[in-house]
């Protein structure tokens, strides 16, 4: 490890400098030479860091989950950037959490290494064959799973999926790579993992399981049958705001005594709900808070339709308006009550209660929580990758209050808004960014859409059928050719104070 260093901005964060760092700066107390990998984590961002890492930390304070320390992977060469930042750091990270009362800040050991980025992912294969590795948790985001807009299933046509099929053994993506592990292990006689996905999708661990199977079916049939009958795969809710690191945040890492190059902002809130269902163990998550539960759905449920979506009903309005944060937008007072309609009219009737908590009581607490000040969550991220995000957190719910013959007038509004934000220009002319996987052709899209708003529903690996609905398709039609025209603040307002007429919610 690294020597202590002097540094007047703060110092460097390192094994080495930790009794070093202010008091004021809660460290490890474990002896970090002592731990051994249990967890190999895909997709080491800011919110694995503040959200499953913290988790396993709090564990090891208090002298449990010695042996169940992890080893960070990545299969983008844009991790690469992030690795070496951690790797020069001894995998520390400080987290600084942002009350509306003040600041604190605490450093996390829970990391012992993070895998070279490897195009063939030797060495994230050879590290998940590994005997001790008995949890192989994912955050990859909802565009990782490879979900076919047809079936729903694996798309199996897509060009890293058919690679992985006729090359097994140097994999792209990160359920190859898990596939191409369960072979070493199931060859050597080493046993199956549990794949923990902590992404936001509805039966998070369902999703992973298809995906797995099915792309292990079309390598080895056997080996997919031994990964069906061994494997567990548990659905999990996660729940932490984590706002992307920049100079700022590196700046108040500084100011508060910690020289971080990858510091994690993060709110005064955390819950990790998991199904108990782990084929090789787990660590004592029940411990430090989290909830095992067979009732995973609720929970998920709650979380994705409220506070997922949401934060898509804030966001891109926020970006056509020119609010740089979700507390900007929840400070402004028609996005506020646009916010709070369409939570409690059109979203909350299709969610369930948990125990301890109805949706109502959950929109006070997000409305609460995406208005803390501190926490500058940008409308940017928020609104990043929509072509994956609106589909999985919006459009079921449009589905389901189509069937009950519910209004959907606000959820029309927020797809117009989506449409017209990827025009690429604000409603002050500025320039919005290139902000989705599929920018370019959803641009393209938008822009054609000013003028004719179908054009936007015909997107049907989006849609699908709610392109031609006839509740649905009008409406949307009639808000972008609105928002065209007046701008996204003149729309809101209509929508806001426009008598409803009581035949399906239509304005007149």
């Amino acid at each position: 490890m690294a020597s202590t260093s002097s540094n007047t901005n703060g110092i460097p964060l390192l094994d080495a400098n930790l009794s070093s760092l202010p008091e004021t700066v809660v460290c490890p107390v474990y002896d970090r030479t002592k731990l051994r990998a249990g967890i190999v984590h895909i997709g080491l961002g800011n919110f694995h860091r503040g959200h499953q890492a913290w988790y396993i930390h709090q564990l090891m304070q208090k002298g449990l989950a010695q042996d169940w320390a992890i080893i960070g992977a990545g299969v983008r060469p844009q991790d690469q950037l992030m690795r070496e930042r951690l790797i020069a750091q001894d995998h520390l990270t400080t987290l600084i959490e942002l009350s509306p009362k003040g600041k604190s800040a605490e450093v996390i050991g829970s990391m012992i290494d993070y895998l070279p980025i490897e195009t063939r992912n030797t060495a994230l294969i050879r590290q998940m064959a590994e005997p001790g590795i008995r949890i192989v948790s994912l955050t990859i985001t909802e565009g990782g799973y490879f979900i076919s807009s047809g079936d729903g299933g694996l798309d199996v046509d897509h060009p890293d999926i058919q690679h992985d099929i006729h090359h097994p053994q140097s994999p792209r993506t990160v359920f190859g790579a898990i596939v191409a592990a369960l072979r070493l292990r199931r060859e050597a006689g080493t046993g199956p993992f549990s794949v923990l996905s902590c992404d936001n999708l509805r039966g998070n661990g369902t999703i992973a399981r298809q995906a797995i199977l099915s792309l292990a079916q079309h390598i080895d049939s056997a080996l997919a049958a031994w990964i069906e009958d061994t494997c567990s795969f548990p659905n999990s809710m996660v729940d932490c705001i984590v706002p992307a690191t920049g100079p700022n945040e590196i700046a108040l890492a500084k100011s508060l005594g910690v020289d971080d190059a990858a510091p994690v902002t993060h709110e005064n809130y955390r819950q990790w709900v998991i199904e108990d269902d782990f084929c090789a163990g787990r660590p004592e998550l029940e411990q430090v808070g989290v909830i095992m539960t067979p009732q995973v759905h609720a929970y998920e449920a709650m979380k994705i339709r409220l506070l997922n979506a949401g934060h898509q009903v804030l966001a891109n309005v926020g970006e056509l308006m020119a609010l740089e944060t979700i507390a900007e937008c929840m400070s402004h007072p028609v996005i506020s009550r646009f916010f709070h309609k369409v939570e409690h009219e059109e979203i909350a009737p299709f969610v369930a209660a948990v125990p301890g908590m109805t949706p109502s009581q959950y929109i006070a607490q997000i409305a609460q929580r995406f208005s803390n000040p501190e926490i500058r969550d940008t409308t940017r991220r928020v609104a990043f990758d929509g072509s994956s995000r609106h589909p999985e957190f919006l459009l079921p719910i449009i589905r389901d209050a189509l069937d009950s013959g519910s209004s959907i007038e606000g959820l029309a509004l927020v797809e117009a808004l989506w449409a017209r934000m990827c025009t690429g220009v604000r409603d002050d002319g500025t320039s919005i960014e290139d902000n989705d996987p599929n920018w370019e052709r959803l641009k393209a899209v938008a822009q054609e859409s000013a003028q004719r708003p179908a054009a936007w529903l015909e997107q049907h690996q989006i849609y699908g059928d709610l392109a031609n609905d006839p509740i649905f398709e009008p409406a949307f039609c009639r808000w972008l050719q609105m928002i065209s025209s007046k701008g996204g603040l003149a729309t809101l307002q209509s929508y806001l104070e426009n008598v409803q007429n009581p035949e399906r919610g239509t304005p007149r």
